[in-house]
């Protein structure tokens, strides 16, 4: 065998091993949306298009979800690593499942405000939440706004309200036929579901709960207490990534849409960044996300959600914070500190 062919060989082995050993490092994780691929999913499926992940030697993979309780189960099962869930379906999961051996716990807050509200036309003649009294109102099942409905209810002594269930693409079609007089749902998704519909979002009563009484939390990020306890620096990575992602999507909604289009084809992309960009100013850069600072809590506020959702979807044990909420991940307040000025 000659020197040459030699060195070749011993280069190409190097390279293989070096490849191998990259490859080794590299850690797999599973990411659950809460719903299908839209606006906000640009939240994580940039820094996925940017290699933001890649750079922390993560190999995310994020699926669309149909729900934020589905989302939840599916981490608790093990079947995911980390998910997005609205925070109230979190602690409902723990609170009625005590000896699950994998309950999901919270680690960082992307939602600072939840976006649920209660949407009617304006020609129904409803302006305030005391309009809504003996009123019929309308959602699905499982819909974060309807499950806080006692909680709206309760701060704004709302009585006598019928519900008509229904699946999730036949909430605002209902609604503009008149079957129901209003509904519950989030914000970006409904106001422009209606426009989709022909109802020009100028024709919409919004009564958002954040505005009406309602403090609750929205959306976060759940993680696998398996993960958490195996790979607490994989955690720790990821939520960087994430965050720096987080600011290139805030600074330019228009062209983080690309990387949703990329995942699904057919989405309409101006409404999908007018959805983004709704998300954006009304749950992420809000005025309660500046004060407690983008993905950190306020303690007393969550004991007080802790407290309301305990008693508004009667769970078998009392909800605690403790149970609920892990900050030890996040990454450092220079980091976190990307929300813009508020205008």
């Amino acid at each position: 065998m000659s020197r040459r062919i030699f060195n070749k060989g011993v280069l190409l082995a190097a390279l293989a091993f070096t490849l191998e050993l990259a490859s080794a490092q590299t850690v797999p994780i599973k990411f659950q949306l809460d719903w299908r691929f839209e606006g906000p999913s640009a939240l994580f499926l940039l820094p996925v298009a940017k290699g933001y992940f890649r750079e922390e030697n993560l190999d995310v993979s994020v699926d669309a979800g149909n729900g934020s309780g589905g989302a939840v189960t599916r981490v608790a099962s093990g079947t995911y690593d980390l998910g997005f869930a609205d925070l109230a379906a979190l602690m409902e999961f723990n609170a009625n499942n005590p000896d699950a051996p994998n309950k999901p716990i919270a680690i960082m807050m992307v939602y600072n405000n939840t976006p649920a509200s209660v949407m009617a036309l304006k020609k129904s003649g409803i302006k305030t939440p005391a309009d809504l009294n003996g009123k019929k109102l309308g959602a699905p099942v499982f819909d974060a706004g309807r499950r806080a409905f006692p909680i709206f209810s309760k701060s704004n002594n709302i009585t006598n309200v019928a519900w008509t269930a229904m699946d999730p693409p036949l909430r605002e079609t209902m609604l503009v036929r008149g079957d129901i007089d209003a509904i519950t749902g989030f914000t970006f998704t409904s106001l422009l579901n209606l426009e989709a519909r022909g109802v020009p979002a100028s024709d919409v009563v919004v009564l958002p709960y954040s505005e009406f009484g309602v403090k609750l939390y929205g959306n976060v990020i759940i993680a696998s207490p398996k993960i958490l306890k195996e790979n607490p620096a994989a955690v720790k990575a990821f939520l960087k990534a994430f965050t720096k992602g987080v600011k290139d999507v805030i600074a330019d909604p228009a062209k983080a849409i690309e990387a949703v289009k990329a995942r699904d084809g057919i989405i309409n992309t101006e409404l999908e960044t007018r959805r983004l960009k709704l998300a954006i100013d009304t749950v992420i850069n809000s005025p309660d996300a500046h004060k407690e600072g983008f993905g950190q809590i306020n303690p007393p506020r969550l004991a007080l959600m802790a407290s309301q959702v305990s008693d508004a979807f009667s769970t078998k044990n009392r909800i605690t914070v403790e149970s609920s909420w892990n900050g030890s991940f996040l990454p450092s307040a220079k980091e976190l500190d990307i929300l813009p000025k508020l205008k």
